[in-house]
């Protein structure tokens, strides 16, 4: 995967992580003559995406979701499958002849005068005149401090270690977190076989239809993007009511708090993928949040006990990114970039970051749109140095 570049100065730009942001990033620069170099800490691009659950797929379409410079292939069809995604990151990279170097791990990045000084696996010292950061949004796994957890007697896990519902067939499962991903990992145990699937709803979520008539939700994030938030907020509501059942008697009442504000504060809507229905035929039972462990008990709000043969944790991700860059005060108080895609801070000048927004208009589209932006930046920046 390594190319001879269009063109080259005294020092790379480095992009960090392998995925389809860093990816796309390094083939908009490509494409801009600059010479980029990805570094992957796995042995592989596309690491997240092969470690994700099988049912996984993407929830933007085919047409919305391609990388710059390369289509989707028709033939993976409208939601394109997880293995399907990896297959096409692969393809990307072979395509754009990117320089990617596998299992190199940055742990630091500090100024080093004009330039930047990562410091990586096998004491590697590699200086760059930018450094794009891409590690993505869903890096490291988060699990809640619930009192007693540390002497919880029964199997749990987080659902990043979740593949099938082969090993839980004819059990009891607990599946913590109403969001995309606690949603369709009880969906999938219900269709694969489990005796017993309950979800833990602590925040009831907005739920709707991937596809309405044909008409994606991904185009209707994409169109009020950029609406007043009231606005969209009624509308959301009126669609959600039309288009999805009232769920309030199986334990899912309408949230009293609007689509669009929701998003804004970081909870994107939940894509129906058969939670509705299985909810709807008590497939899935709907109980309240889970606030503590007790032996092999889990104790929920409404003061309940349950006593599951596994507790699968779909309780979501830190960035990570302390430890990277949390020394160079480029992170909110969330410790996620203030300052995103082809704008840099002012104290940070050439250090950008992408994917670290979950946008109801698409994660892959953003991306996609973000490195074409930052390629252009750091081009010129590299002609305003060079005069």
């Amino acid at each position: 995967m390594t190319n001879t570049p269009h063109s080259r100065t005294d020092h790379p730009v480095y992009v960090i992580g392998g995925g389809p942001g860093g990816l796309a990033v390094a083939a908009s620069l490509r494409e801009q003559g600059v010479r980029a170099v990805v570094l992957e800490k796995s042995d592989a691009v596309g690491a997240s995406w092969r470690a994700h659950y099988d049912r996984l797929r993407l929830h933007t379409t085919r047409r919305l979701s391609a990388l710059p410079g390369l289509p989707i292939p028709r033939s993976f069809g409208r939601w394109v499958a997880r293995a399907d995604v990896v297959r096409y990151l692969e393809k990307y990279a072979d395509v754009h002849e990117l320089e990617i170097v596998t299992g190199v791990e940055v742990s630091r990045v500090e100024r080093a005068g004009d330039d930047w000084l990562l410091h990586a696996t096998g004491g590697r010292r590699l200086t760059g005149r930018a450094v794009v950061v891409a590690t993505g949004y869903n890096h490291t796994p988060r699990l809640p401090e619930w009192p007693g957890l540390d002497a919880y007697g029964g199997e749990l896990i987080h659902a990043s270690a979740y593949r099938n519902p082969a090993p839980y067939e004819g059990k009891d499962v607990l599946v913590v977190g109403a969001g995309n991903t606690g949603a369709e990992i009880a969906a999938d145990l219900a269709e694969g076989g489990a005796a017993r699937v309950r979800l833990a709803v602590r925040t009831v979520p907005h739920i709707v239809r991937r596809s309405t008539a044909g008409w994606p939700a991904q185009r209707t994030g994409i169109l009020v993007r950029r609406l007043p938030v009231r606005l969209v907020d009624k509308v959301g509501d009126l669609m959600c009511r039309i288009s999805v059942p009232d769920l309030s008697e199986q334990g899912l009442p309408r949230p009293d708090t609007g689509l669009y504000s929701r998003v804004l504060e970081g909870a994107v809507p939940v894509q129906d993928v058969g939670l509705i229905d299985a909810v709807r035929k008590g497939k899935v039972e709907i109980v309240g949040a889970v606030e503590s462990f007790d032996g092999d008990k889990v104790l929920l709000a409404d003061g309940s006990a349950l006593t599951p043969d596994a507790v699968i944790a779909a309780t979501g991700y830190r960035r990570g990114l302390e430890p990277l860059v949390g020394h160079l005060g480029v992170l909110d108080e969330r410790g996620r970039p203030a300052v995103r895609g082809a704008r840099t801070a002012r104290k940070a000048a050439g250090l950008y970051f992408t994917g670290f927004t979950n946008p109801i208009s698409g994660m892959f589209r953003e991306m996609a749109i973000d490195a074409e932006k930052i390629a252009r930046a750091i081009r010129k920046a590299t002609r305003e140095t060079t005069g």
